[in-house]
């Protein structure tokens, strides 16, 4: 099969297309035929040599797709052959085919096209985690989401304003803004003019928000945790400006606050199936009725592969960027 490789890592350019053996698929696995492979920020920090994949994960980039399903292991009696699926992967999402757990995979409903169900996965699965259950986030309830326009981002603010939260997003830009507005956020806070942490506590009349969903990271923890209401709740996803912040303890224990993150890729099979079936239960309603839908920012067929990933590392665009795998 066919494969974009980064080699020994490095810019862009490193990204080639190979040709490598197509994936074993082992017990509790189903083989995908990819149609299209969503790029996220944790692919440019393994193409760069920060982010190595976990022992037994494939080394090719890629971190979801959609296709559809080829050849099942043993012990796969959910899914059968032809079935269009979407799916997080372990690693291996650059490339013509794809082994994944079968129980990280998600069905594809109709009216939803291929390119649109390799927007989902990393993303619902990240922002479902994160916001849902590590930050408790409930309808009538705040959520102030950085990045308004990443695909991350994008998810948070539909899902949020779909299950009764208000929603603030901050953004770099003009037209980033009328995206998030468009998209159901209730206000939306270019940080190039006015400081997030003033502006949260101006729309909220002092009361601050209950959960803040941030990949800025150390640059941006004081001011996170100045943002929040009593009892509220700062949810760390990545840390793109710094890993080490000074925080005052005592400000958190008077206002009760919690302080918690995770990352997606390290967690157990288990761990993930659990989150997949969430999902299903509630998120996948939404997907169907078309009341949560992925932006799609850029398309680029394999050999531009480069391309893409300078895309997302210039932060320009709104909403998801893909690389077609089928017929590119």
């Amino acid at each position: 099969m066919r494969y974009i490789t980064h080699g020994k890592g490095g810019d862009p350019d490193v990204l080639q297309i190979a040709e490598m053996p197509r994936p074993a698929v082992r017990a509790g696995e189903v083989l995908v035929e990819v149609a299209y492979a969503g790029v996220n920020r944790p692919d440019v920090q393994q193409r760069k040599g920060l982010y190595p994949p976990p022992p037994g994960a494939s080394p090719v980039l890629g971190l979801e797709i959609s296709g559809t399903v080829v050849a099942l292991g043993e012990g796969v009696d959910r899914w059968t052959v032809g079935d269009r699926v979407c799916a997080l992967t372990p690693g291996g999402g650059y490339a013509e085919f794809c082994a994944v757990p079968a129980a990280h995979c998600l069905p594809v409903p109709d009216g939803v096209g291929m390119d649109e169900a390799a927007a989902v996965p990393e993303n619902a699965f990240t922002v479902w985690h994160n916001v849902f259950e590590r930050g408790r986030l409930r309808a009538g309830e705040t959520l102030l989401v950085h990045g308004g326009s990443s695909g991350i981002g994008t998810t948070a603010i539909q899902l949020a304003s779909a299950f009764g939260a208000t929603v603030y997003a901050t953004v770099g830009n003009g037209e980033k803004a009328a995206a998030c507005l468009r998209l159901g956020a209730d206000h939306a806070i270019v940080y190039r003019d006015e400081d997030f942490e003033p502006a949260v506590r101006r729309l909220t009349d002092g009361r601050g928000v209950d959960v803040v969903l941030d990949m800025v990271g150390a640059a941006y923890t004081a001011r996170n945790l100045d943002a929040l209401a009593l009892e509220g709740r700062l949810v760390q996803i990545a840390t793109m400006e710094g890993r080490e912040a000074e925080i005052d303890l005592a400000r958190i224990m008077t206002r009760r606050l919690t302080l918690t993150g995770s990352t997606l890729r390290p967690q157990s099979v288990e761990a993930k199936a659990g989150i997949a079936a969430a999902l299903l239960e509630h998120v996948w309603p939404l997907l169907a009725e078309g009341r949560y839908r992925p932006p799609l920012h850029a398309t680029y067929p394999m050999h531009r592969a480069d391309e893409a990933h300078a895309l997302m590392e210039s932060s320009t665009h709104i909403g998801k960027i893909l690389i077609q795998i089928a017929g590119a």
